[in-house]
Protein backbone atom coordinates (compact mmCIF):
# COMPACT_ATOMS: atom_id res chain seq x y z
CA UNK A 1 0.00 0.00 0.00
CA UNK A 2 1.04 3.34 -1.15
CA UNK A 3 1.15 6.85 1.19
CA UNK A 4 -1.22 7.84 -1.79
CA UNK A 5 -3.67 4.93 -1.16
CA UNK A 6 -3.95 5.51 2.63
CA UNK A 7 -4.34 9.04 2.12
CA UNK A 8 -7.44 8.72 0.24
CA UNK A 9 -8.59 5.78 2.35
CA UNK A 10 -8.08 7.93 5.61
CA UNK A 11 -10.60 10.90 3.74
CA UNK A 12 -12.94 8.10 3.15
CA UNK A 13 -12.99 6.61 6.19
CA UNK A 14 -13.00 10.23 8.01
CA UNK A 15 -16.25 11.43 5.81
CA UNK A 16 -18.27 8.00 6.04
CA UNK A 17 -17.51 6.55 9.75
CA UNK A 18 -20.22 8.82 11.66
CA UNK A 19 -22.43 9.14 8.24
CA UNK A 20 -25.36 6.57 7.90
CA UNK A 21 -24.01 5.02 4.30
CA UNK A 22 -21.65 2.51 5.67
CA UNK A 23 -17.13 3.46 5.72
CA UNK A 24 -16.65 0.05 5.97
CA UNK A 25 -18.44 -0.37 2.18
CA UNK A 26 -17.31 2.40 0.89
CA UNK A 27 -13.73 1.49 2.07
CA UNK A 28 -14.00 -1.69 0.26
CA UNK A 29 -15.56 -0.13 -2.96
CA UNK A 30 -12.51 2.67 -2.58
CA UNK A 31 -9.90 0.25 -2.42
CA UNK A 32 -11.62 -1.60 -5.54
CA UNK A 33 -11.40 1.69 -7.36
CA UNK A 34 -7.38 2.22 -6.11
CA UNK A 35 -6.79 -1.75 -7.30
CA UNK A 36 -5.94 -2.73 -3.72
CA UNK A 37 -5.99 -6.47 -3.59
CA UNK A 38 -8.15 -7.53 -0.16
CA UNK A 39 -5.18 -8.71 2.01
CA UNK A 40 -4.82 -9.54 5.55
CA UNK A 41 -3.15 -6.00 5.69
CA UNK A 42 -5.56 -4.34 3.89
CA UNK A 43 -8.52 -5.64 5.85
CA UNK A 44 -6.83 -4.87 8.76
CA UNK A 45 -6.11 -1.07 7.47
CA UNK A 46 -9.29 -0.41 7.26
CA UNK A 47 -10.42 -1.88 10.38
CA UNK A 48 -7.71 -0.15 12.22
CA UNK A 49 -7.57 3.46 10.86
CA UNK A 50 -11.36 3.70 12.15
CA UNK A 51 -9.64 4.19 15.69
CA UNK A 52 -8.27 7.84 14.43
CA UNK A 53 -12.19 8.71 13.92
CA UNK A 54 -12.75 7.23 16.92
CA UNK A 55 -10.82 9.15 18.81
CA UNK A 56 -12.57 12.64 17.36
CA UNK A 57 -15.87 11.20 19.34
CA UNK A 58 -13.30 10.87 22.57
CA UNK A 59 -11.97 14.85 22.00
CA UNK A 60 -15.09 16.21 21.13
CA UNK A 61 -17.30 14.06 24.18
CA UNK A 62 -14.33 13.40 26.96
CA UNK A 63 -16.30 16.20 28.82
CA UNK A 64 -19.89 14.74 28.84
CA UNK A 65 -18.47 11.22 29.52
CA UNK A 66 -16.75 12.59 32.44
CA UNK A 67 -20.05 13.70 33.82
CA UNK A 68 -22.38 11.40 33.23
CA UNK A 69 -22.72 7.76 34.51
CA UNK A 70 -26.07 7.18 32.57
CA UNK A 71 -24.34 7.66 29.58
CA UNK A 72 -21.97 5.01 30.36
CA UNK A 73 -24.13 2.57 31.32
CA UNK A 74 -26.56 2.90 28.18
CA UNK A 75 -22.91 2.60 25.96
CA UNK A 76 -21.98 -0.31 27.77
CA UNK A 77 -25.63 -1.99 27.93
CA UNK A 78 -25.89 -1.23 23.82
CA UNK A 79 -22.37 -2.49 23.23
CA UNK A 80 -22.82 -6.13 24.65
CA UNK A 81 -25.13 -7.16 21.67
CA UNK A 82 -22.30 -6.41 18.95
CA UNK A 83 -19.51 -7.93 21.28
CA UNK A 84 -21.17 -11.22 21.43
CA UNK A 85 -21.99 -11.58 18.32
CA UNK A 86 -18.87 -10.41 17.09
CA UNK A 87 -16.72 -12.40 19.17
CA UNK A 88 -18.95 -15.56 17.94
CA UNK A 89 -19.60 -14.70 14.35
CA UNK A 90 -16.22 -13.48 13.94
CA UNK A 91 -14.37 -16.05 11.63
CA UNK A 92 -17.35 -16.13 9.04
CA UNK A 93 -17.62 -12.04 8.99
CA UNK A 94 -13.93 -11.63 7.81
CA UNK A 95 -13.78 -14.72 5.52
CA UNK A 96 -16.84 -14.44 3.72
CA UNK A 97 -18.59 -10.87 4.08
CA UNK A 98 -15.32 -8.49 4.46
CA UNK A 99 -14.10 -7.69 1.31
CA UNK A 100 -17.37 -9.04 -0.51
CA UNK A 101 -18.83 -7.00 -3.07
CA UNK A 102 -21.84 -8.02 -3.95
CA UNK A 103 -23.10 -8.36 -0.06
CA UNK A 104 -21.89 -4.62 -0.09
CA UNK A 105 -23.80 -3.37 -2.56
CA UNK A 106 -26.62 -5.18 -1.21
CA UNK A 107 -26.19 -4.07 2.14
CA UNK A 108 -26.37 -0.66 0.92
CA UNK A 109 -29.34 -0.50 -1.58
CA UNK A 110 -31.32 -2.25 1.13
CA UNK A 111 -30.17 0.16 4.08
CA UNK A 112 -30.70 3.09 2.07
CA UNK A 113 -33.89 2.20 1.08
CA UNK A 114 -35.32 1.28 4.79
CA UNK A 115 -33.62 4.72 6.06
CA UNK A 116 -36.12 6.51 3.57
CA UNK A 117 -39.21 4.23 4.40
CA UNK A 118 -38.58 5.03 8.02
CA UNK A 119 -38.04 8.76 7.21
CA UNK A 120 -41.38 8.94 5.70
CA UNK A 121 -43.14 7.55 8.56
CA UNK A 122 -40.84 9.20 11.42
CA UNK A 123 -42.47 12.22 13.11
CA UNK A 124 -40.19 13.89 15.70
CA UNK A 125 -42.87 14.13 19.35
CA UNK A 126 -42.16 16.22 22.37
CA UNK A 127 -42.21 13.46 24.63
CA UNK A 128 -39.31 11.38 22.28
CA UNK A 129 -36.57 10.72 24.53
CA UNK A 130 -34.06 13.84 24.22
CA UNK A 131 -30.75 13.14 24.99
CA UNK A 132 -28.20 10.40 25.40
CA UNK A 133 -28.75 9.68 29.07
CA UNK A 134 -32.56 9.85 28.84
CA UNK A 135 -32.53 6.38 27.14
CA UNK A 136 -33.85 3.25 28.84
CA UNK A 137 -31.89 0.23 29.56
CA UNK A 138 -34.50 -1.10 27.19
CA UNK A 139 -33.86 1.08 24.95
CA UNK A 140 -30.43 0.99 24.76
CA UNK A 141 -29.86 -2.82 24.79
CA UNK A 142 -32.30 -2.78 21.08
CA UNK A 143 -30.54 -0.23 19.73
CA UNK A 144 -27.25 -2.01 20.58
CA UNK A 145 -28.90 -5.40 18.85
CA UNK A 146 -29.71 -2.97 15.65
CA UNK A 147 -26.27 -1.95 15.65
CA UNK A 148 -25.08 -5.29 15.57
CA UNK A 149 -26.56 -5.72 12.45
CA UNK A 150 -23.53 -3.76 10.92
CA UNK A 151 -21.53 -6.35 11.14
CA UNK A 152 -22.33 -6.97 7.26
CA UNK A 153 -20.15 -4.41 5.63
CA UNK A 154 -22.53 -2.24 3.60
CA UNK A 155 -25.09 -1.91 6.51
CA UNK A 156 -23.36 1.10 8.16
CA UNK A 157 -23.01 1.06 12.14
CA UNK A 158 -24.39 4.54 11.85
CA UNK A 159 -26.90 4.16 10.01
CA UNK A 160 -28.01 0.81 11.89
CA UNK A 161 -28.03 2.53 15.45
CA UNK A 162 -29.82 5.60 14.25
CA UNK A 163 -32.75 4.26 12.31
CA UNK A 164 -33.29 1.77 15.45
CA UNK A 165 -33.13 4.86 18.11
CA UNK A 166 -35.33 6.88 15.74
CA UNK A 167 -37.85 3.48 15.91
CA UNK A 168 -37.30 3.48 19.41
CA UNK A 169 -38.58 7.18 20.19
CA UNK A 170 -35.57 9.14 20.28
CA UNK A 171 -35.29 12.57 18.55
CA UNK A 172 -32.53 12.92 16.02
CA UNK A 173 -29.85 14.37 17.73
CA UNK A 174 -30.18 12.06 20.26
CA UNK A 175 -29.78 9.17 18.03
CA UNK A 176 -27.16 10.92 16.27
CA UNK A 177 -25.09 11.71 19.27
CA UNK A 178 -25.83 7.94 20.75
CA UNK A 179 -24.41 6.58 17.26
CA UNK A 180 -21.09 8.85 18.01
CA UNK A 181 -20.35 7.53 21.38
CA UNK A 182 -21.73 4.18 21.15
CA UNK A 183 -18.85 3.76 18.15
CA UNK A 184 -16.25 4.06 20.87
CA UNK A 185 -16.54 1.07 22.79
CA UNK A 186 -18.22 -0.73 19.19
CA UNK A 187 -14.46 0.10 17.40
CA UNK A 188 -11.91 0.05 19.91
CA UNK A 189 -13.44 -3.87 20.71
CA UNK A 190 -13.24 -4.58 16.77
CA UNK A 191 -9.53 -3.26 16.58
CA UNK A 192 -8.28 -4.97 19.25
CA UNK A 193 -10.12 -8.20 18.31
CA UNK A 194 -9.16 -8.20 14.62
CA UNK A 195 -5.11 -7.58 15.52
CA UNK A 196 -5.25 -10.51 18.23
CA UNK A 197 -6.74 -12.85 15.74
CA UNK A 198 -5.29 -12.10 12.73
CA UNK A 199 -1.92 -12.01 14.30
CA UNK A 200 -0.79 -8.23 12.94
CA UNK A 201 2.24 -7.41 12.75
CA UNK A 202 4.65 -4.60 12.05
CA UNK A 203 7.07 -4.00 9.61
CA UNK A 204 8.70 -1.02 7.86
CA UNK A 205 6.49 -1.02 4.73
CA UNK A 206 2.94 -0.67 7.19
CA UNK A 207 4.19 1.87 9.78
CA UNK A 208 3.94 4.89 7.54
CA UNK A 209 0.40 4.00 5.88
CA UNK A 210 -1.03 3.20 9.02
CA UNK A 211 0.41 6.87 11.25
CA UNK A 212 -1.05 8.87 7.63
CA UNK A 213 -4.39 6.85 7.73
CA UNK A 214 -4.91 7.12 11.63
CA UNK A 215 -4.06 10.72 11.76
CA UNK A 216 -6.31 11.30 8.64
CA UNK A 217 -9.25 9.81 9.79
CA UNK A 218 -8.72 11.75 12.92
CA UNK A 219 -8.51 15.11 11.35
CA UNK A 220 -11.14 14.37 8.71
CA UNK A 221 -13.84 13.07 11.54
CA UNK A 222 -13.45 16.00 13.50
CA UNK A 223 -14.68 18.12 11.08
CA UNK A 224 -17.39 15.51 9.49
CA UNK A 225 -18.82 15.23 13.12
CA UNK A 226 -19.42 19.10 13.72
CA UNK A 227 -21.18 18.77 10.82
CA UNK A 228 -23.58 16.15 10.88
CA UNK A 229 -24.74 17.40 14.08
CA UNK A 230 -25.38 20.87 12.53
CA UNK A 231 -27.16 19.17 9.79
CA UNK A 232 -29.74 17.02 11.54
CA UNK A 233 -30.78 20.04 13.64
CA UNK A 234 -32.53 20.99 9.82
CA UNK A 235 -32.37 17.77 7.87
CA UNK A 236 -33.87 14.67 8.09
CA UNK A 237 -31.55 11.65 6.29
CA UNK A 238 -33.48 10.59 3.10
CA UNK A 239 -30.82 12.19 1.30
CA UNK A 240 -28.50 9.82 2.72
CA UNK A 241 -31.16 6.95 1.59
CA UNK A 242 -30.84 8.07 -1.47
CA UNK A 243 -27.19 8.32 -1.92
CA UNK A 244 -26.74 4.73 -0.71
CA UNK A 245 -29.38 3.55 -3.43
CA UNK A 246 -27.66 5.86 -6.54
CA UNK A 247 -24.21 4.24 -5.34
CA UNK A 248 -24.61 0.68 -4.66
CA UNK A 249 -26.91 0.76 -8.08
CA UNK A 250 -23.95 2.65 -9.52
CA UNK A 251 -21.46 0.02 -8.14
CA UNK A 252 -23.47 -2.99 -8.96
CA UNK A 253 -23.83 -1.83 -12.71
CA UNK A 254 -20.24 -1.61 -13.21
CA UNK A 255 -19.43 -4.60 -11.06
CA UNK A 256 -22.08 -6.78 -13.98
CA UNK A 257 -19.94 -4.79 -16.18
CA UNK A 258 -16.66 -6.03 -15.02
CA UNK A 259 -17.84 -9.79 -14.52
CA UNK A 260 -19.32 -10.25 -18.06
Amino acid sequence: MEIFDAVILSVVEGVTEFLPISSTGHLILTSKLLNLEQTEFVKSFEIIIQLGAILAVVFLYWKKLLRSKKIWRNILIAFAPTAILGFTLYKLIKTFLIGNSLVTLAALIIGGILLIILELIYQEKDEHTGSVDQLSIKQSFLIGLGQSVSMIPGVSRSAATIMSALFLGAKRSTAVEFSFLLAIPTMFAATGFDLLKSHFELSPDTIAPLIVGFAGSFIVSLLVIKWFIHFVQKNNFIPFGIYRIILGLVFLVAFFINFN
